[in-house]
């Protein structure tokens, strides 16, 4: 990309303002219209029980009235030299205030606290609604998402921290800041990390391997061995297809597929085609197809083994227990002598955060656009997630490019978050259909797949389950219910921190935790009651657990394929090179 040149004519700035304003709407507002139309139904629907129960919100209104008149007094006795309190404070962890500043000078202190007082205010409200569980979690995540982006932080002139960074830089800070944001104009999206420090094949992706199949959905990745025997049943990762599949090899220090391979296994895996508007007609049934069962089909021909391994994360977890229901039904389901679930859905009834843009509406107004654009924009899915998390994904992102002209530091898992991956209309519309809003799934025989009637409750293939305890995408109590649908031997294990955190922690970090042997077939509390809690990484505990699964030990490949699948590239491959421009 080029450098971005600093604005020389008022005719430019006039240019820059405009383009500024579209990007940050768009940051702000999730496409903007949409957000608005959905923050204003919510609201509309709380002005009218204001309208029925006045004297409800009366007393809400009088709380803060005497909270804010507390606080004037607050400025007063500081101004004669008394010791306060403060009349609020920020929540544990919020971290937008912890600069001295915020709490030494009385202007900011009490801009803070006005604010704290008004989020409180309308937070409040949202909670104390009278609507339907879907409407109330809509409500709940519009109000704050728009609390968290007029915070006096995201501002200027309201933030201390950065006028004190522009009168000690004279000025340099901002200029910078207004030069990363040209920078971002031209990407269409936030810099989260130094994506200059980061290149696939060279410092990301880096495990030696080769391409031995292709078709117009997958490339298949066959990993060079590391040890001189290998089980015989090789794993085969099929990873997320709204991510790239590099998240599980990032660099040597944490890369699943090296430990994997290390621990002596044969390791492929599957990388998605990154869709144009010419691919919109893929479907969930070709991503099977065409995707996960030619990628065991291939890896069967290649190491002649009878049976092999699978592992999934996320989504890929959701194509691969489809996988398993159409091969019981086609006499194969042996073939796969177990199944990893990392973060994975199966029943989604009860969705967690993600679900406030999921609902009949919603859905067709996304449709409606698939039909001009072919495909969801991985920015758009991006953006989405990000915003489940605004204070630390975008606003502070925000505050510390343009306002601080500061530059993001160089994070692996953050250049791989912005390396976003497009999804097939068809396939899309039919996920969010058939999966998150009419929860078919888990009905048995409600979809039809590869001319396949889905029972998940025909699986009977061993297998693990990792959720995390902090997942805001894949809630954990929703994922625990996967224990319950398959009739195979289940192994279900909790790992600490979230969706991402907590899937790629090596173990030679010793980081967090991990609980296992709870009592299944009961409620998610009564298994993580029952559990034990075991320091460190879980990886280990999967590894014998994959052991006790791999077969017998032969003589490590020498070559990559076969006579009839031959290395076609190097890895990772052309197809996880391809950018959204």
């Amino acid at each position: 990309m080029t450098t971005p040149q600093m604005p020389q004519t008022p005719e430019e700035l006039i240019k820059v303002f405009k383009g500024t304003t579209e990007l940050m709407t768009n940051f702000a507002t999730h496409q903007g219209q949409e957000m608005v139309k959905e923050f204003t139904k919510a609201w509309n629907e709380l002005s009218t029980q204001f309208v029925n129960n006045p004297q409800q919100w009366v007393e809400t209104f009088a709380n803060y009235q005497r909270d804010q008149l507390k606080l004037w007094a607050r400025m007063f006795d500081i101004q004669m030299g008394k010791e306060t309190q403060p009349v609020v404070k920020p929540a544990a962890g919020d971290r937008r205030f912890s600069a001295k500043e915020w709490q030494e000078n009385p202007v900011f202190d009490y801009l803070k606290q006005s604010y704290l007082l008004a989020s409180n205010l309308l937070l409040n409200m949202a909670e104390s609604a009278d609507l339907d569980d879907a409407h109330q979690k809509k409500l709940r995540f519009y109000t704050k998402y728009f609390i968290d982006a007029m915070s006096p932080t995201n501002f200027t002139l309201t933030n201390p921290e950065i006028l004190k960074q522009a009168a000690e830089t004279k000025g340099q800070s901002l200029l910078d800041g207004l030069k990363n944001l040209l920078g971002d104009l031209e990407k269409g999206r936030i810099s989260m990390t130094d994506e200059a420090a980061f290149s696939l094949g060279k410092n990301l992706a880096v495990t030696p391997g080769a391409v031995v199949f292709e078709n117009e959905l997958i490339q298949l990745i066959q990993y060079a061995p590391t040890t001189p025997n290998v089980l015989d049943r090789p794993l085969v990762i099929v990873p997320p297809c709204i991510n790239k599949f590099y998240i599980l090899d990032l660099q040597e220090s944490n890369s699943f597929v090296k430990y994997a391979i290390d621990q002596g296994n044969t390791v492929f895996m599957i990388s998605w085609i990154n869709p144009e508007k010419s691919q919109s007609q893929y479907s969930w049934d070709d991503y099977i197809e065409t995707g996960v069962l030619k990628a065991f089909e291939v890896v069967k021909e290649i190491t002649d083994a009878k049976k092999i391994n699978a592992a999934s994360w996320c989504v890929g977890g959701t194509l691969l227990a489809t996988a398993l229901a159409v091969l019981h039904d086609r006499k194969k389901q042996a073939q796969i002598a177990s199944a990893t679930f990392f973060t994975t859905m199966l029943d989604f009834k009860e969705p967690g955060e993600i679900g406030v843009f999921i609902d009949q509406s919603q859905v067709e107004q996304r449709e409606s656009q698939l039909k001009q654009t072919g495909v969801l924009s991985g920015k758009d899915l991006a953006l989405a997630f990000s915003m489940l998390r605004a204070n630390d994904l975008i606003w502070s992102y925000v505050v510390n490019n343009y306002l601080k002209g500061q530059t993001p530091a160089p994070f692996d898992i953050l250049y791989w978050n912005s390396d976003s991956t497009n999804l097939p209309a068809d396939m899309y519309s039919y996920y969010l259909r058939n999966l998150y809003l009419d929860n078919k799934l888990v009905q048995p025989g409600a979809l039809t797949i590869c001319n396949t009637a889905i029972d998940l409750t025909k699986i009977k293939t061993p297998s693990y389950f990792l959720s995390t305890i902090d997942d805001h995408i894949a809630p954990w109590t929703s994922t625990f219910i996967n224990t319950q649908l398959f009739t195979g031997p289940i192994e279900f294990v909790l790992g600490a921190s979230g969706h991402i955190a907590g899937v790629i922690n090596p173990p030679y970090k010793n980081k967090r935790n991990y609980w296992m042997e709870g009592e299944l077939g009961k409620e998610s509390a009564d298994w993580l009651n029952t559990a034990k809690s075991v320091p460190g990484s879980w990886w280990p505990h999967w590894s014998e657990w994959l052991k006790k699964r791999g077969g017998a030990e032969i003589p490590a490949p020498t070559l990559f394929g076969n006579a009839t699948h031959k290395p076609i590239e190097q890895a990772p491959g052309r197809y996880v090179m391809k950018r959204i421009a």
